[in-house]
């Protein structure tokens, strides 16, 4: 079984990556929300600046 997470926008957070297991979905996810720390959000074509203490609101792990 493997999973991906899908962010606020409805893409993939990395081109190729998918995870054996919930657990390292989530730390992908950790992850790939450091890139955004330095401007304090993410911007989001559907929802607008979504604050990174917010950001797991919006966010998808699915099961491939």
């Amino acid at each position: 079984m493997k999973f991906d997470v899908i962010s606020p926008d409805g893409f993939s957070i990395h081109f190729s990556d998918t995870y054996s297991n919930k657990k390292e979905a989530k730390k992908a996810f950790e992850k790939w929300k450091k890139n955004y720390e330095r401007q304090g959000y993410y911007s989001s074509v559907n929802y607008g600046r979504i604050p990174l203490n917010e950001l797991h609101n919006y966010i998808k792990i699915v099961k491939l």
